[in-house]
């Protein structure tokens, strides 16, 4: 295949029909899309018109896919620098400007030298520029108070932040099966 089959990625739906993950969007490669196919792992939704040829066989490439078994979502998500900005709304706790990941940071409510932890309720997204004013400093000291209180989201919050997040590329196909809970136009 020219394109080594990125155009061609597979919307991957849980047992339930749901997106696995709405950020990042839940995809797998056309290849392993057909893999779990013919190991009969998942059902095909949706197709895409091209089509991946072998000596006795020819099939559409699946376009939305949705697995056999229901996968739990894990109850609680991951400590990391996305997670913490996806709870934040990619969006400086102290200052409220929305910017890209890239430049992004975060920051310790109670610094780290004055005995803070890196932990949910005491990190925030912050952008650089907030960051270096507020330095060592406790929020009293330098009066930056967080926007929200930091704090443990669950694994649903996450998933409906991510959902304000549309990916760059969105596939016709995929439509369907995205935001299928959201309010219908009247």
């Amino acid at each position: 295949m020219p394109d080594g089959g990125q155009n061609f990625p597979a919307l991957v739906l849980n047992a339930d029909f749901r997106p696995l993950s709405y950020f990042p969007l839940s995809l797998w490669a056309w290849q392993d899309a057909v893999k779990a196919v013919f190991l009969d792992r998942v059902s095909v939704l949706s197709e895409y018109e091209h089509e991946v040829h072998s000596v006795s066989l020819s099939m559409k490439l699946p376009s939305v896919i949705a697995l056999k078994d229901f996968v739990p979502s894990m109850r609680q998500p991951a400590f990391t620098r996305f997670n913490v900005f996806l709870r934040d709304g990619f969006t400086c706790q102290y200052c409220h400007d929305r910017l890209p990941a890239p430049d992004l940071t975060f920051d310790h409510v109670i610094p780290r030298a004055r005995g803070g932890r890196t932990t949910w309720e005491n990190v925030v997204t912050a952008c650089g520029a907030c960051n270096l004013r507020k330095g060592s400093k406790l929020p009293r000291e330098c009066k930056m108070f967080p926007y929200e209180t930091p704090r443990r989201p669950n694994s649903w919050e996450l998933q409906d932040r991510g959902r304000a997040f549309p990916p760059n590329f969105l596939h016709e196909s995929w439509r369907d099966f995205l935001y299928w809970d959201s309010e219908l136009e009247t």
